[in-house]
């Protein structure tokens, strides 16, 4: 006969562990309110401010349902500045499978025009910026990471085809790797300063096959399958809602396509956002995984790299299978 009882006892042991976490896990989430900012925070983080308005509370009381969520490992926050936000975490199985059908159930007609007039608002402060400090651009860009730093290594990752998109093309550099890899190419840019800059180097380099595109993600998502390969070189950290391009672009990609992001770390140097229009302090990894992974794209190749002031460079490949 085995002896099964070393295991059985440990096992036991695990679970019991467990119980009381579990048991706080679910009182937490027992609650209508608590359950709609689940909800709300599944694709998307909000400053608590900014909850305020969606929910119509007072602070103090969001700030207690945040702290019950916070304590029970339900959502996670991250300092930018003077605010604090907050998103979903994972969750542990159980709460996987009261979350799936929690993200069916559609918001409030009231709430969802908040949270529209929010996404519009962070929009907004990105155009601004841009069409402020478009002729600084490379200033503003050396503060952090010069093309140098990325561009050679992310055009070691691509794969040519027929078609490629860039999202944000900035001045225009990587334009040039992708005409002379690609038969067609699309620079597509919200802000009109940036994408003329980015039109002007391709006209002095002679790049004939460009088609500029003044608009967002979801010009990309009105063709679906289009794009062999998409990059977006440090644009999501100035976006408003990083999950929805995520979403825009997997539409855009053929089947077989590969997305290519180049983005910081997650760090704490907050001058950024009013030096360089930063509305994220960057992402964890993770981060940009969990969000490709909701949109329908698998993980590649990765390359990580520090640079001397402080600040880390990473370039995730993702594929749409």
């Amino acid at each position: 006969m085995f002896d099964t009882s070393s295991a059985d006892t440990g096992t036991e042991i695990r679970t019991s562990d467990q119980i009381p976490q579990l048991a706080a896990t679910l009182k937490a989430a027992g609650d209508p309110l608590r359950l709609e900012i689940l909800r709300l925070l599944a694709q998307d983080s909000y400053s608590v401010l900014e909850l305020c308005r969606i929910f119509d509370l007072r602070q103090p009381a969001l700030s207690h349902h945040l702290k019950v969520l916070a304590q029970a490992g339900l959502v996670s926050k991250r300092r930018e500045g003077n605010n604090l936000f907050y998103r979903r975490t994972a969750g542990i199985d159980l709460l996987q499978q009261l979350f799936a059908g929690l993200d069916l159930l559609p918001l409030p007609e009231a709430r969802a025009e908040t949270v529209a007039q929010i996404a519009a608002e962070r929009a907004e402060a990105s155009r601004r910026f841009f069409a402020d400090y478009g002729n600084r651009f490379r200033e503003q860009q050396e503060l952090i990471a010069s093309y140098s730093v990325y561009g050679p290594q992310v055009a070691q990752l691509l794969k040519p085809g027929r078609h490629a998109l860039e999202v944000g093309p900035g001045e225009g550099e990587f334009l040039a790797e992708l005409a002379n890899r690609f038969g067609t190419v699309t620079a597509l840019d919200l802000s009109k300063t940036m994408l003329e800059r980015a039109q002007a180097f391709a006209d002095e380099q002679g790049l004939q096959n460009i088609e500029f595109v003044c608009d967002d993600t979801r010009a990309a998502a009105s063709r679906p399958e289009s794009a062999d390969c998409i990059v977006v070189n440090m644009v999501l950290h100035h976006t408003p809602e990083p999950a929805q391009i995520f979403q825009d672009l997997q539409r855009s990609l053929k089947v077989g396509g590969q997305l290519l992001i180049t983005e910081l770390h997650d760090h704490q140097q907050d001058w950024a956002r009013d030096a360089c229009g930063d509305l994220w302090l960057g992402f964890a990894p993770q981060q940009l995984v969990e969000w490709a992974s909701e949109a329908g794209l698998s993980k590649g190749r990765s390359v990580h790299s520090a640079l001397r002031n402080g600040f880390q460079i990473q370039i995730q490949e993702f594929v749409k299978s």
